[in-house]
């Protein structure tokens, strides 16, 4: 058997056989090579089959039970189970196994001396009853002289036994079933961080037709017509009595205020896209509509109320927090006034369509760009290899909108057309990518890897004892062979549903960024964003084959979370760039004050040089005098007038003896 690979140069085969027989012909001289390669080729390609269609684990048999009078001692009853390399493991007989000398065992192992511990005294312990393929060396003959140089001494071993022994392991065994879940996890990384980027995107979907309809018609009317004159008058009626109470509203109550103040301010803003003739006409077709004065009174009224009410409290999900936020500050704004706010149109016709975008709200969908497009250049990068050859490219070229400060609270602050538009076309262009990439890594996980082999001991029971003796035994956490291996058997159950998904979903076009289409002339017809304050559902095919592959069935194994380095969002990357600026001239003022503290040494450490070279001969004399108390310091010390005069030492004043004291 081969295990090289090689590159396909004619198209046709692009890994060379990893399996090689040998071919048999007359007058052949056959060698123990060419009949060992038989062997080999054949149990090689059936551990291959065992491995691949069938997978780890029990067959059958292999019941576990404890001795009928106690003790230390379990029985293993006949069975056939298969390990990860596709070993056949056979147990013939019942068996009878020690499990107080296998921990023993298992425990001189782990710390490579007997230290002669008793099992009394270990308590309530867990360990894991697995079974091991072994092989064995039987049979030994003498081989025949031949034309060797060194032949083989003595006897030969002429067979090859396959068989088994019994070891116990603390509770930590592998388990080798495969949940399609675990391959998407690996593609999209850590839940938390995509379910954020998947939220902001569902956010900003709901402003994606409305940023683009806004910017483009800024001169033209969004027609009012019966279901927007139904939702006025509702709205306006449960106001009027609940508006006008004392003190803030109570979390429930706030959320269903601010849901009437957006339905009826998106009608009052409709109405006041018209002319004075075109509102005229809707008062006379819509006789509710002669009561909007007293409906910008009614929400005046409301957004007071709401400004005093607990945000996080009503709003304890940050991104629905922030549309409230807008709710309320467009419309005093926007509404309120009497003819509405006509410098600002482009605001306006966002509340038209329930979907108001406030200063705060721009600074927000700014970072929430950032962070979708760094998330998914992160999981590009990671993964590498996609079904979508230009996914990386498209992404990398979209030019977010860079991020901006804080605004002041309540801030008014008009966008400009420009801006709208950009923030309009990047949405749309990462939302279709985001598209995309999950339609991708969703119909990657129907392809099963390739099982990686790394503990070969089959389980068989997990054993509870006390002391010495086994109390417990439970096999039915033990991995089962089932049709389709360890690859599908788990959740074959699902196999049907998610292949009928990934037809649709996998087939589909790639979803595309593209610009709403509306009429050139007349009013624009775009319907009331429903449900922009709601749990916004995932639904569709793509979102169920999500589901499924995410949601564990009962009973069924979850898939895996894999432990990878965390990427942190575009604000933070901005953020830790300027602070790397800055450390970064710091590390500059510093390398050159330290060149010049060098200098300064390098000076210094000559003077010490020179001055200690004439320490013995300047100073010695002076220091031994100083050190002595007494005599005169060497003649050299001496100038020209004699030697020279030690200091005068300072005397304390004398004082008379006390009575008693000796003088």
């Amino acid at each position: 058997m081969r295990t090289d690979c090689a590159c396909g140069c004619g198209g046709d085969v692009t890994r060379s056989s990893a399996f090689v027989r040998p071919r048999f012909f007359a007058g052949q001289l056959l060698t123990e090579d060419d009949l060992g390669l038989l062997v080999d080729y054949t149990a090689a390609k059936g551990r291959l089959h065992n491995r691949s269609l069938y997978g780890p684990g029990v067959i059958c048999g292999l019941g576990v039970t404890c001795a009928p009078c106690g003790g230390g001692t379990v029985t293993v009853h006949p069975g056939h189970a298969l390990d990860c390399a596709g070993n056949d493991i056979v147990v013939p007989c019942t068996e009878q196994v020690d499990v107080g000398a296998l921990v023993r065992e298992q425990r001189v192992n782990a710390l490579g001396a007997d230290c002669g511990e008793n099992c009394d005294d270990e308590g309530d312990r867990r360990y894991g009853l697995y079974v091991r393929y072994q092989e064995t060396p039987v049979e030994p003959v003498a081989p025949y002289a031949t034309e060797e140089p060194c032949p083989s001494p003595g006897c030969v071993p002429s067979r090859i036994q396959e068989g088994f022994r019994f070891v116990v392991r603390y509770d930590d065994f592998e388990d080798h079933r495969h949940n399609p879940g675990t391959r998407l996890l690996a593609r999209i990384g850590d839940l938390a961080r995509a379910d954020r980027a998947r939220t902001r995107d569902r956010r900003l979907e709901y402003y994606t037709d409305a940023l683009s309809t806004a910017s483009a018609g800024t001169g033209r009317t969004f027609r009012f017509d019966a279901a927007d004159a139904q939702r006025y008058a509702t709205s306006l009626a449960w106001l009027r009595q609940h508006a006008g109470g004392e003190g803030p509203p109570p979390p429930p109550a706030a959320r269903e205020m601010t849901e009437h103040v957006r339905a009826l301010a998106a009608g009052v803003a409709r109405y006041d896209t018209y002319d004075a003739a075109g509102q005229e006409r809707l008062k006379a077709q819509y006789p509710d509509l002669a009561t909007v004065q007293e409906a910008r009174g009614v929400l005046a009224a409301a957004c007071e109320r709401l400004r005093g009410a607990d945000p996080e409290a009503a709003w304890p999900d940050p991104l629905h927090r922030a549309l409230a936020g807008a709710v309320v500050t467009e419309t005093a704004a926007r509404v309120v006034p009497e003819g509405g706010d006509p410098d600002a149109p482009l605001e306006v016709r966002m509340v038209a369509r329930g979907t108001p975008l406030s200063h705060a709200l721009r600074v927000a969908f700014r970072a929430d760009l950032g962070l979708i497009r760094g998330w998914l250049l992160a999981r590009l990068d990671q993964v590498g290899e996609t079904g979508d050859g230009r996914l990386r490219t498209e992404v990398a070229a979209v030019d977010v909108p860079p991020l901006l400060p804080a605004p002041p609270p309540d801030s008014t602050e008009k966008a400009t057309i420009a801006e709208v538009q950009r923030i309009a076309e990047v949405t749309a262009a990462l939302t279709a990518a985001l598209r995309r990439f999950l339609t991708d890594a969703a119909c990657a996980t129907l392809s099963p890897p390739c099982g990686d082999c790394t503990d070969t001991d089959v389980l068989l029971a997990e054993l509870e004892l006390d002391g010495c003796d086994v109390v417990r035994v439970c096999s039915g956490t033990r991995e089962q062979v089932l049709p389709g291996g360890g690859a599908y058997g788990e959740w074959l159950p699902k196999l049907y549903r998610l292949r009928e998904l990934a037809e649709r979903v996998c087939r589909a076009p790639l979803p595309r960024a593209e610009k709403p289409a509306s009429a050139p002339q007349g009013d624009i017809v775009r319907p009331y964003a429903e449900g922009l304050l709601g749990d916004w559902p995932r639904t569709g095919d793509l979102e169920e084959m999500l589901s499924l592959l995410l949601t564990p069935a009962p009973g069924e194994t979850p898939p895996k979370a894999l432990h990878e380095q965390v990427y942190t969002t575009p604000g933070e990357v901005t953020d830790s760039i300027r602070e790397l600026s800055i450390l970064r001239t710091q590390v500059s003022e510093l390398t050159a004050s330290l060149e010049g503290l060098r200098a300064q040494l390098g000076t210094a450490q000559n003077e010490v040089g020179r001055l200690s070279e004439r320490v013995p001969e300047d100073l010695g004399g002076r220091l031994a005098y100083l050190e002595g108390g007494a005599g005169e310091p060497s003649g050299e010390s001496a100038g020209p007038e004699g030697p020279a005069k030690p200091p005068a030492r300072r005397t304390r004043p004398s004082r008379s003896p006390k009575s008693g004291e000796t003088p």
